[in-house]
């Protein structure tokens, strides 16, 4: 409507009116706590699993039902059957191979196989940890499981045991542990707890092939590029013992780049991780020098580790202050010259300083790993891959220690090669890594180019098809107005 007096249009007083009454509904449909009540921070509780576990149901034709003392989240995606919702993956069935029907009814789940309860079969459904409530508080309680028979005796067997991520080098938490009865061929599905130990049962007896796998996509499945390890267990055992997870392969090792190290070494880094009880010899390392293919005499090829215990330690020993000898003394691992090794000095020769630093190579099969290693009381499950290797016998009179974790030496990708003389500044070289293996085994002759940076040639631009800016040839002074300006005629 128009005002007359001032000339100024304003809204109808029926669409102002509609206005408010938007804002005002807009906040009341906001959900919010109850006013003056406490604010819920207890997660949901189990308190009730059907049918009873361990009981024999002929015919069975229900569901499993997992109910709370509460509602709960349904997830940010509902069940699929795909298997990949929030509580389609906190529900663990067995034996079956495809996904079970989870559904969601306020404060329970159901659970079903999709081709439906089978006779005469042991099934096991875990619920695993992880429920979550309206208000995203999660129950961290451990989960439950129902286990139950159509018509076959009650089953008594307990597979126990520990999955370790060799790679990663600790454990496996959350590991997806799969059992697989020699007989029917039927697979038992569970996982690991938060340390990587596991209890699958009851399972029915007889001789079991069990697998474990860092199951990276969450599908409670063993895929190709997982890393996985396996352990055959006979009848009558219940203790698998230690699963040691890695990538298998086998097309043996590849490299994946080789770079220059210092003015003589220079490190190769292997796509997946390779065999840390191979002891490679320097003549296993063919290095030749392009284009002529001139030989490379090659002095040692040790793991990172190893090269840098042997070949960097005294120089960080030399930069650390803390322990420099008193001027006149040589440094620390060094002897005067003319004095005698510490083994051949009299026993009340003085020594000046602080004992210097043991540089000396492990010699090979790695004594100290030997001497580390624990005594077996019990014949381990024989392992179905080629990683089960028998500890070499102690090479000292020290004692075995109790068994610890890790038993085996860490896993590895690369390794760092050394040669008599200098490399050659702008040099190009191949080199060939001959019978290396993976931890199964797998043995191959990767290949692979270095070229060695030319320290004397200056480096290239960034960008050589950039243009140099000209200079401003205008003087700094200059106005931004060039134009002369003249004193007004009269």
């Amino acid at each position: 409507m128009l005002n007359a007096r001032e000339g100024r249009c304003f809204p109808a007083l029926p669409l102002a009116r509609l206005i408010v009454m938007a804002c005002v509904a807009g906040s009341c449909a906001k959900i919010e706590e109850p006013p003056g009540a406490a604010p819920d921070a207890t997660p949901p509780r189990l308190i009730s699993a059907s049918p009873e576990s361990l009981a024999v149901l002929p015919g069975f034709k229900g569901d499993v039902v997992f109910r709370f003392d509460e509602v709960i989240s349904e997830g940010g995606s509902p069940s699929s059957g795909s298997g990949t919702s929030e509580l389609e993956r906190l529900v663990v069935l067995s034996p079956t191979t495809r996904p079970p029907v989870v559904r969601w009814h306020r404060d329970h789940i159901t659970v079903r196989p999709r081709e439906g309860w089978l006779p005469d079969r042991v099934y096991r459904v875990e619920l695993l940890s992880g429920v979550a409530d309206l208000r995203a508080n999660r129950e961290t309680g451990g989960g439950a499981v129902v286990t139950f028979t159509t018509g076959v005796p009650l089953p008594t067997l307990t597979l126990t045991g520990s999955v370790y991520d060799w790679a990663a080098g600790r454990s496996a938490p959350g590991a997806t542990v799969e059992a697989v009865h020699a007989g029917d061929s039927l697979v038992y599905r569970g996982s690991a707890d938060s340390s990587g130990t596991f209890r699958l049962g009851p399972l029915p007896g007889g001789a079991y092939v069990v697998y474990a796998s860092i199951d990276q996509n969450r599908n409670r499945q063993r895929d190709p590029r997982e890393a996985f390890d396996s352990l055959a267990v006979p009848a009558g055992n219940a203790e698998v013992g230690r699963l040691w997870t890695f990538q298998h392969d086998t097309a043996g090792p590849r490299i994946q780049s080789i770079a220059v190290g210092d003015s003589a070494s220079a490190a190769v880094t292997f796509t997946l991780p390779i065999d840390p009880y191979q002891r490679l010899a320097p003549a296993d390392v063919r290095v030749r020098l392009l284009p002529d293919s001139t030989p490379v005499t090659v002095i040692s090829v040790l793991d990172q580790a190893r090269d840098d215990s042997i070949h960097r330690r005294p120089a960080a020993a030399e930069r650390d202050t803390t322990t420099r000898p008193p001027a006149g003394q040589p440094p620390s691992g060094q002897l005067p010259a003319g004095q005698p090794p510490a083994g051949q000095r009299p026993a009340n020769a003085p020594t000046a300083g602080k004992a210097p630093i043991d540089v000396t190579p492990q010699p090979e099969g790695n004594a100290l790993l030997r001497d580390k290693a624990p005594q077996q009381a019990k014949t381990p499950p024989q392992r179905t891959d080629s990683t089960a290797r028998k500890a070499a016998p102690p090479t000292s009179g020290r004692p075995a220690p109790a068994d610890t974790v890790p038993t085996r030496p860490p896993l590895y990708t690369r390794l760092v090669f050394r040669i008599a003389a200098a490399w050659k500044p702008g040099g190009r070289y191949t080199v060939e890594v001959r019978g290396i293996r993976n931890p199964e085994g797998v043995a191959a002759n990767p290949r692979g180019g270095l070229i060695v940076p030319d320290a004397s040639r200056p480096a290239a631009p960034r960008d050589s098809s950039a243009l140099v800016p000209r200079r401003d040839t205008l003087p700094a002074s200059a106005p931004s107005d060039t134009v002369t300006r003249r004193p007004p005629t009269r």
